[in-house]
């Protein structure tokens, strides 16, 4: 696969302030000053991985997408290029404002704006969260995960797939049409719903403990309408989280356990039990569509649907004692 990770993304935002207090104090991104019309975030050793930009309108996004080098980077213009895709080859001064070496970009179907680039830049000073956190999930798996809405994910995952080499993990039918794809260990890099409309659905950032997300999620249900989707267990990446609106209306998932996959041997399938093991009330969904989803966790609650618990070394203790239904996964796996 050329691209490697989701290495940073950009919103255009006035709400500079809202921003601020929204990125350090609820989900625990370190603010860096740039300028007065630039906020930029940190989340591990890299100068930054969030952008908000007063220049751009409301609504404008990109996604910087990274490679590994210089060749890689030439390849993937040349193949985006030969198939009738439009390639610009950033100036240096983009490129110092993206904190990388060097970058291009070009635009999918929807019209989002996609950057390729390789050379990001290694902060010398340590990451200093803006709240008490144990700090992101990060390095090869990239900042996290997108999710675009799209008006039709057929006319759309052509490209990721087969121009930009993204692998499908697995995709539902139901309460909603979504599609995930994977470019790393990571279960989904970058997700498709289709909505009928182009736009921006959620941001996910991975927090190293189940606290983090649950004193998150403190914060979020003391603000007016904070809390978009209720705390929850996804059936397919086995991420517990839930989903804060941004001063910019479209969502931050804040989560703990994700699932690591090998992407050189994994097949992906069509989901039936839904996209939550439980938990995750989407208050966006319409209410026929939230009352699909409902049902379909009961049914899953009902059936004893299980999936382990994903845990980083050290992050967990063994209890003692013995779990009927574990040890009899581990007999049949």
């Amino acid at each position: 696969m050329t691209l490697q990770a989701l290495g940073y993304v950009g919103f255009g935002s006035s709400d500079l302030d809202d921003w601020r207090q929204f990125g350090t104090g609820l989900v625990g991104l370190q603010a860096v000053e740039r300028t007065s019309s630039l906020l930029a975030f940190r989340m591990d050793d890299r100068k930054q991985r969030i952008v908000i930009d007063r220049s751009l309108s409301e609504g404008e996004r990109f996604f910087g997408w990274e490679v590994a080098d210089a060749a890689a980077l030439d390849a993937l213009a040349a193949r985006l290029e030969a198939a009738g895709v439009e390639v610009a080859s950033e100036p240096g001064t983009l490129a110092d404002n993206r904190r990388v070496k060097r970058l291009i970009s070009f635009r999918d179907p929807a019209g989002n704006r996609l950057e390729a680039f390789y050379g990001a830049e290694i902060d010398d000073k340590p990451f200093l969260p803006g709240r008490s956190i144990s700090g992101f999930r990060t390095g090869p798996l990239g900042l996290g995960h997108a999710v675009l809405t799209v008006e039709n994910i057929d006319a759309v995952m052509p490209f990721y797939v087969d121009l930009l080499g993204f692998a499908l993990s697995d995709y539902m039918q139901k309460p909603f049409r979504a599609f995930f794809f994977h470019i790393n260990a990571r279960h989904h890099s970058l997700a498709l719903i289709e909505t009928g409309r182009n736009g921006m659905h959620h941001l996910m950032v991975e927090l190293f403990s189940l606290d983090d997300v649950g004193q998150c999620y403190d914060i979020a249900l003391s603000q007016q309408d904070r809390v978009n989707v209720t705390l929850g267990r996804h059936t397919n990446d086995f991420m517990t989280s839930f989903y804060a609106k941004t001063p910019s209306s479209f969502m931050v998932e804040c989560g703990w356990g994700g699932r690591e996959i090998d992407p050189q041997n994994w097949q992906a399938v069509e989901m039936h039990d839904g996209p939550s093991l439980w938990g995750h009330e989407r208050v966006w969904l319409p209410p026929a569509d939230r009352e699909v989803a409902r049902e379909m966790r009961l049914r899953a609650a009902a059936a004893g649907l299980r999936a382990p618990v994903q845990v980083a070394d050290g992050n967990y203790k063994l209890l003692s004692g013995t779990c009927p239904w574990w040890d009899g996964q581990r007999q049949t796996s």
